[in-house]
C-alpha cells in the first residue's frame, strides 16, 4: 500500500483519507523555473495554488480546487557543504531519502519525527517534529530555504538573507508561496541508544520532570482504560553498534506494532466493548528492550496502520495536569479509545508559528484509527488542551481559528503581516488559512 496520498479521476486524497479535493489542473514541474512559471500562469488564470507533498496532513491545508504542485521531480540533494555543515535538499525529497543519502554520507540530522514517509518541505511546512530536551523540530534545523512567492519570483531566505522571511517561512503552512529547496543543519552520523520499557501512568507523570531532565530524547505512549504506559528514551551512544536483531525486529515493529495492532483496532471497531480488554492486552504487548543504531533507525519506525490524529503542544510545564485531565475524562466519558495517547516535547524556538514558538513545550497526541467516529472523543480533548493554552499542530485536526491563534502565538500578527506583503491576493489561500489566518 503507498504510504503518500492517493488521486483517482481527478480527486486528491490525503494520507489518513479524511480530506479530499478536485484541483482544476495538477502540474508536476521538474525545475523551480517550471515551478515558478506554474505559479504565475495559475495568476493569469485566475486560479489559487497549493503544493501538496505525501499528504500526511489530517487538516485540508494541501486542499484546492485550483492548481496543485506535485513536488515529486524536485528532488535529491544540491550540495553538501562539510565546512558550513549544511546540506541543501529539493523540496520534494522524501525525508527517507534524505535519512539514508545523509547516512552514507556519513551525516545525520541531529533530531527527527517518528515516521519519514513526508517531503522535506510538506515535514517542516506543518511543523512536523520528535521528541528533545535541546533539540527541536525539523523546521528548527533549518538553515536556509528558497521560496517562489505569488508574483513567481525566488526568494533565498536565512537569518542573513532576507531573515523576516526566514522566522516565518521555515514553518509557513504553504502561505507565503512554494519552498522550493531547504538547508539543514547536519551533523557528523552518531549513535543512540534506545531504551523502551513499560512504566506505569502513575509513575512517568510523577516522575515526568526527572525523566525529561535526564534523557536527550524522552517519550511515551499511554494506552487508555489502563493504567500502563511504554517509554522510549534516547541519548548519544560511545557504541559499540546494537541494532534490534533482524527478527526480534520484524516480530516487535511489524507483527506487533502493525500486524497485530491492526486486527485489534479492525476487532475494537467492529466490538468496540472489547476495546479496554484489547487495550490491556496491547500495553503488555511490548516489552523492555535496548539496542544502539544510527540516528533514523532509532528516531523513525514503520506506520502502517492508518488512523485520523489530533495533537496540541502545550507549556512543558502543563503537561501532566493536561495529561491526568485527559485521563479523567475518558474514565469518566464511557468513550472507547483504541489508539495510545502519545507524549513529546521540544525546546523553545524562534519560529514565528511554530507550536514551540517562544516557550518549551510538550505534545500531547490522540489518535482514532481511519474510518471510526472520532470528532467525540477529539472535541473533549481539544477543550482540555485549549484551556492550558495549547497550540495544535497545524497538520492534524483541530477547530481553532486566527481569532484564537492570535492569543496564543504572539507573533501572530508578525505573520499575517508578512503574508499581506508576500501573498497580497492570496495566491496560496484555501479554506483552511482563510480559517487559522483570517481572510
Amino acid at each position: 500500500m503507498s504510504t503518500a496520498a492517493s488521486a483517482k479521476n481527478g480527486t486528491w486524497r490525503n494520507w489518513g483519507g479524511n480530506v479530499a479535493a478536485r484541483p482544476a489542473r495538477e502540474v508536476t514541474p521538474a525545475s523551480v523555473d517550471e515551478l515558478a512559471a506554474a505559479v504565475r500562469k495559475a495568476a493569469e488564470d485566475g486560479l489559487k495554488v497549493k503544493a501538496v507533498g505525501t499528504g500526511h496532513s489530517f487538516t485540508s491545508i494541501a486542499a484546492t480546487d485550483g492548481v496543485l504542485i506535485r513536488p515529486q521531480l524536485l528532488t535529491g540533494i544540491r550540495d553538501i557543504d562539510r565546512d558550513a555543515m549544511t546540506v541543501t535538499v529539493e523540496a520534494g525529497t522524501p525525508l527517507k531519502r534524505l535519512n539514508v543519502a545523509l547516512a552514507r554520507e556519513g551525516l545525520s540530522l541531529t533530531n527527527m519525527g517518528d515516521i519519514m514517509e513526508q517531503t522535506v518541505s510538506g515535514a517542516t511546512s506543518t511543523g512536523t517534529h520528535g521528541t528533545g530536551r535541546e533539540s527541536g523540530s525539523i523546521a528548527a534545523q533549518i538553515k536556509g530555504l528558497e521560496l517562489v512567492t505569488a508574483d513567481g519570483s525566488v526568494l533565498s531566505c536565512s537569518e542573513k538573507e532576507n531573515p523576516e522571511v526566514f522566522a516565518a517561512a521555515r514553518i509557513g503552512l504553504g502561505a507565503l508561496g512554494v519552498v522550493t529547496a531547504l538547508t539543514f543543519a547536519v551533523e557528523p552520523i552518531f549513535l543512540l541508544t534506545a531504551r523502551e520499557e513499560p512504566m506505569s501512568f502513575d509513575k512517568v507523570t510523577s516522575a515526568f520532570d526527572e525523566l525529561w531532565a535526564e534523557n536527550e530524547h524522552f517519550e511515551f505512549y499511554w494506552f487508555p482504560h489502563t493504567g500502563s504506559t511504554n517509554t522510549k528514551r534516547n541519548n548519544r551512544s560511545a557504541g559499540p553498534e546494537k541494532p534490534v536483531p533482524q527478527i526480534q525486529g520484524w516480530i516487535e515493529d511489524e507483527f506487533l506494532s502493525n500486524g497485530v495492532f491492526q486486527v485489534a483496532q479492525w476487532v475494537g471497531r467492529a466490538a468496540p466493548g472489547t476495546i479496554p480488554s484489547i487495550a490491556r492486552i496491547s500495553s503488555k504487548a511490548l516489552s523492555a528492550r535496548t539496542y544502539t543504531d544510527i540516528p533514523y533507525k532509532v528516531f523513525t519506525s514503520p506506520r502502517r496502520v492508518r488512523f485520523v490524529e489530533m495533537e496540541y503542544a502545550v507549556p512543558r510545564e502543563a503537561v501532566v495536569e493536561t495529561l491526568r485531565e485527559l485521563r479523567t475524562m475518558v474514565e469518566r466519558s464511557g468513550l472507547k479509545v483504541s489508539f495510545p495517547v502519545e507524549v513529546r516535547t521540544a525546546p523553545a524556538d524562534d519560529i514565528t508559528l511554530s507550536t514551540a514558538s517562544g516557550r518549551d513545550s510538550a505534545y500531547i497526541a490522540v489518535h482514532m484509527v481511519k474510518g471510526t467516529p472520532y470528532q467525540a472523543y477529539f472535541t473533549a480533548a481539544e477543550q482540555i488542551f485549549t484551556a492550558h493554552e495549547g497550540r495544535p499542530h497545524w497538520g492534524k485536526v483541530h477547530t481553532r481559528d486566527a481569532e484564537y491563534f492570535a492569543g496564543v502565538y504572539p507573533r501572530f500578527g508578525e505573520f499575517t503581516a508578512l503574508r499581506d506583503r508576500l501573498d497580497p491576493d492570496r495566491r496560496f489561500q484555501n479554506d483552511y488559512l482563510r480559517r487559522v489566518l483570517g481572510a
